[in-house]
């Protein structure tokens, strides 16, 4: 009996005769060669079958089999700088467990249409193999900065009773006894519960935005970090989204080299997401986009993502965009003391086109100021009743924010949409596979 070994781990034991078990991914023959690109989930693996080691009947089904067969390899690992992974294995005997034919997905240019119809499979390709392995490393790391940083995760409901930024936005799902609930497009009011517990928390998972958006950036469902954290200002939080994003890099750097060389991404760039972060006002941002595109951008206007572009554009470092004119902030943001008309909050913009992927601010914690924005944004305060107990019951400064998962990854990868970065992307016309 031969060790079985992944893929990732082969270069430990070159020399020695192994066992690896997974999946065809492509074939070529001469002669009495096959090569074969083998994969087993955590890597890709060039194996030589040569006629003369393992028999004329076992290389001659080798040579019958289509992509995506299933097989167990057994083979001797040889160093070769010039392989992905650098080794190769020479294949001495094996065992077919499926012959395939037809597998949908051929090395050929396929449509975007025709491969999401087919994520199920597209999934075991190179590139998406070493986006969500990416994705992983990406999320492990996150959790890792909480844990070192004192964190604890307390996890929000996904069926919520109110919206926080209002119901347009909101997928409405029928409840017991005919009452509705919504799917959670944030879990940030709960965090700041947990936060008034606890001290410093943090909730991570699925939330949901049933905005009829069909960018590049937008998916319907995503995954949201959302720490929050007890007496902080705006400047803690500008500086807790720092701290985090420059951890993930240099996570995504340590452990994910194969991949990241794999989607060709021009790791220079993220070697140089350092501190410190450039930081804008949203006056000095409105300025920079008249400087570029004179009249595009009316100061007051949210920035969109052709804004977002000429901002991040000047930078090679995530840049970060401060008080906003309080009219396009949500109704729990605190007003600058020293500005009326700006909010407290901050957009972090990513480089190279992403556009924005934290939103966060410091939080109103005064009750009657609260209960005053609520009125003006028209929400029930019935719903919100537990809500304005936290500045009920020991109110303090608080803040944090939510970043986006996929947005991040796809940024870190270098990938166009996000709909890549998540395993099944849901979208405004897609919820299948």
């Amino acid at each position: 009996m031969h060790p079985i070994v992944a893929i990732e781990n082969l270069k430990q034991h070159v020399g020695s005769t192994v066992t690896m078990r997974g999946w065809l991914a492509d074939k070529s023959s001469k002669g009495k060669l096959h090569f074969l690109k083998f994969r087993d989930g955590t890597g890709f693996v060039q194996a030589v079958v040569f006629k003369g080691d393992v028999g004329e009947g076992f290389f001659d089904e080798v040579g019958r089999l289509g992509q995506e067969s299933s097989l167990v390899l057994h083979g001797v690992v040889k160093s070769d700088e010039r392989a992905p992974g650098g080794v190769e294995v020479s294949v001495v005997g094996g065992e077919i467990l499926q012959k395939v034919e037809g597998f949908p997905i051929t090395p050929k240019e396929h449509g975007p249409d025709f491969l999401l119809s087919n994520r199920h499979l597209w999934l075991r390709s190179r590139r998406q193999w070493a986006i969500l392995r990416i994705r992983d490393c990406v999320a492990k790391a996150i959790r890792d900065f909480y844990e070192q940083e004192g964190f604890i995760c307390v996890d929000s409901p996904i069926f919520t009773p109110a919206a926080c930024e209002g119901t347009s936005t909101l997928f409405e799902v029928d409840y017991f006894d005919e009452e509705k609930a919504y799917l959670t497009q944030s879990g940030q009011l709960y965090a700041e519960a947990s936060a008034m517990a606890f001290g410093k928390v943090y909730c991570f998972g699925p939330t949901f935005r049933a905005e009829k958006s069909k960018t590049r950036r937008h998916l319907t469902e995503f995954w949201m970090l959302e720490p929050e954290i007890a007496y902080a200002t705006l400047d803690d939080v500008m500086q807790h989204a720092e701290d985090l994003l420059c951890f993930v890099v240099k996570r995504v750097l340590e452990r994910r080299r194969v991949e990241l060389a794999t989607l060709e991404r021009d790791v220079a760039k993220l070697e140089a997401i350092v501190p410190p972060f450039p930081r804008l006002s949203y006056d000095d941002a409105h300025a920079l986009i008249e400087k570029h595109a004179p009249g595009q951008h009316e100061h007051g206007d949210d920035f969109g993502a052709p804004d977002e572009t000429i901002i991040s554009n000047q930078y090679q470092k995530p840049v970060m965009v401060h008080r906003y004119p309080h009219e396009v902030k949500a109704f729990y943001m605190k007003r600058d003391p020293h500005d009326a008309r700006k909010a407290l909050c901050v957009d972090v913009l990513a480089p190279e086109g992403i556009g924005e992927i934290i939103g966060g601010s410091q939080r109103e914690e005064d009750l009657d100021v609260l209960r005053g924005r609520i009125a003006e944004h028209k929400l029930p305060e019935e719903a919100f009743s537990w809500y304005l107990d936290l500045r009920r019951y020991g109110s303090v400064p608080h803040g944090g924010f939510g970043l986006g998962l996929e947005r991040t990854v796809a940024w870190i990868c270098g990938i166009e949409h996000v709909r890549e970065a998540s395993a099944y992307p849901r979208m405004m016309y897609r919820i299948y596979p």
